[in-house]
């Protein structure tokens, strides 16, 4: 198997920004929507990455993605809440506009909550809840997705693997972030196995029986296997109640995936950012997050590992590939160049 190509930073993001401006995308928009897919890349997290590109543009080809959307705040009658129509645009673009309004809000009322509907695919969460960090703010963000969870007890997909991020500021220490899907792993690492065929472990997926598989293939026909059993399941159906029921864009199980060209996604998220000010100093909550991670840093390990907090591998990743280079599989290179080709830009 061919080994990975190491590309600089800059380079990837130059000619991800070139393929979107050359498939019609607003060149600020195509900036939000490729420092997004750098974000995923930086911090290995590559089935949301440089991958999705491909998919994006094909379904702007076929006008299942707007990227003409004339997006626009309404129901400001409630001061610290607002709704975001994406007019089926750009969900990385709506995350950031989102995430930044609700930032905004929460600087007048201590709390600020923006609701996205008719939105799109929109990444890597943890994306847009680290925002709020360069405000002394705490971010919590969700979003549903399409079919990939049985509910507990049946066999048949309806649930989305529905993630939840919050990012929490620290001192002097690295922020801590939780960013997780509801299923054992997100689909799309499921679809980059399947891309390389690769077998993955039996413990993520599930066939159409509802059995287990190593098969990616297999699992992407079936389901995924949620965290905690029950628990995983409830959260999932609780983010869908949150986002594209309370929004009113879609039910549970209505989400169309990325991948199908069949129609509309019909995604909803929802932003939340908190002031710290509004509560206390926010120098000295961030001293006592400091304190809380030394405390379990000072805690004996279990074996030799080294004990680490919520997204502190992800960012000294991220710091390595910054420096070293982000490495992109053979196959991805490839369907990328395809791309390329098509729109007179320059092949990685």
């Amino acid at each position: 198997m061919d080994r990975p190509i190491l590309y600089d930073l800059n380079i990837l993001n130059e000619f991800c920004i070139k393929v979107l401006t050359k498939a019609g995308v607003d060149s600020q928009d195509a900036e939000i929507i490729s420092d997004t897919l750098m974000f995923a890349e930086l911090r290995n997290v590559t089935s949301h990455g440089i991958v999705r590109l491909p998919t994006y543009i094909e379904r702007m080809e076929k006008g299942l993605i707007n990227q003409y959307a004339d997006m626009k705040f309404t129901n400001n009658h409630f001061a610290a809440v607002t709704i975001l129509d994406a007019d089926n645009g750009m969900g990385q673009v709506a995350g950031y506009k989102a995430m930044k309004q609700a930032m905004n809000i929460a600087k007048l009322y201590g709390i600020g909550m923006v609701a996205v509907k008719n939105s799109n695919h929109f990444g890597v969460a943890s994306y847009y809840s680290m925002m709020s960090l360069e405000e002394n703010m705490i971010g919590l963000v969700m979003t549903n997705a399409s079919p990939a969870i049985a509910p507990f007890g049946a066999k048949t997909p309806l649930l989305g693997t529905n993630p939840l991020t919050v990012a929490v500021p620290a001192r002097n220490g690295k922020p801590i972030v939780l960013d997780m899907s509801m299923s054992t792993v997100a689909r799309g690492k499921i679809r980059m196995y399947a891309l390389q065929n690769k077998e993955m472990p039996p413990d993520w997926g599930l066939d159409t029986e509802g059995n287990p598989t190593a098969d990616p293939n297999e699992a992407l026909k079936g389901s995924l296997v949620p965290i905690g059993g029950v628990k995983g399941s409830g959260l999932s159906l609780i983010v869908d109640l949150l986002t594209g029921v309370l929004t009113g864009t879609s039910l549970t199980g209505e989400v169309r995936t990325v991948t199908d060209m069949s129609g509309p996604s019909r995604t909803s998220h929802v932003f939340i950012a908190i002031n710290i000010e509004s509560i206390m100093d926010p120098e000295v909550y961030k001293s006592n997050v400091d304190a809380v991670i030394s405390r379990i840093k000072s805690m004996p390990p279990k074996g030799d590992n080294e004990i680490f907090m919520a997204g502190e591998i992800e960012q000294n990743l991220m710091d390595k590939r910054r420096a070293e280079g982000i490495p992109v599989e053979m196959e991805i290179v490839e369907l990328l160049n395809s791309l390329a080709e098509k729109y007179d830009v320059s092949k990685l």
